[in-house]
């Protein structure tokens, strides 16, 4: 006797964990606060970090071209006003509007370490570090101890003084891998979300470009770093300038 086929039961779906959308879109006021965060990353931060890295590596021909490039850029036209509007409170908001996306954000490298989420994990990170390191930066070298502006020729002792802590050192060598990881990463965030690379071959094509980028950047600022406690210029005075020695020649004076 024939017995009827029972019909097998419904397949359950499997629930996937959501992951973190790796380019979302922001919605209201928030995109407009998400596209400034963006845009002020590349410009100017990202400029003056490039010229910063540009700068520090004059320290390399020595304290007096160190000197000379420090005086240079304190004698710009509306330096401070330059420096507030251009580095400071952009600085300042990239950093704490970021810590902001951090807290709200959620990287799922545990149940998921695929690499959206570790870059999504490493970029907040490496920003953090470089948050708390440019602030105790700008605080020790702008506004503690020798006053760069007024005395410009102080600058390569006073960085060498201060890498000559062990744990300074380390501070510094750290904070440069994740200030040059972080803006490498964040122009390739950039050029994603403002649609200058669409399509998954783009982005990859352009990450190798951003990975390169970040790499010669890291090795100048390393380059910087050694160029300060490397040996070559030892103990180096606040003012490194030769004494100039001033002779005076009376008339009908014999000349000796």
């Amino acid at each position: 006797m024939a017995t009827a086929q029972q019909p097998a039961p419904p397949r359950a779906i499997p629930t996937v964990r959501k992951g973190v959308p790796p380019l979302r879109a922001a919605q209201g006021n928030e995109f407009f606060f998400r596209k400034l965060h963006s845009l002020l990353g590349i410009v100017p931060i990202g400029a003056f970090l490039l010229e910063h890295l540009l700068s520090n590596f004059e320290a390399l021909k020595g304290p007096i071209a160190y000197g000379d490039q420090v005086k240079f850029l304190n004698g710009l036209p509306l330096v401070r006003v330059l420096e507030w509007v251009f580095i400071f409170l952009p600085i300042l908001y990239h950093g704490l509007y970021g810590v902001w996306i951090w807290l709200r954000g959620q990287s799922n490298i545990v149940y998921y370490p695929w690499a959206g989420n570790w870059m999504y994990t490493a970029q907040r990170y490496t920003g953090l570090i470089a948050i708390l390191y440019i602030g105790q930066h700008v605080i020790r070298q702008r506004f503690m101890g020798v006053q760069l502006p007024e005395h410009p020729y102080a600058a390569f002792a006073k960085v060498q003084q201060e890498l000559a802590n062990p744990f300074m050192l380390a501070v510094y060598i750290i904070a440069m891998i994740a200030i040059c990881w972080h803006f490498a990463y964040g122009i390739w965030l950039f050029a994603a979300k403002w649609g200058i690379t669409p399509g998954e071959v783009a982005r990859k094509r352009f990450g190798y470009v951003c990975a390169a980028f970040g790499l010669v950047l890291l090795v100048m600022g390393l380059a910087s770093i050694w160029a300060f406690v490397g040996g070559k210029y030892p103990n180096v005075p606040e003012d490194p300038r030769p004494a100039v020695s001033l002779t005076v020649s009376l008339p009908g004076a014999i000349q000796g």
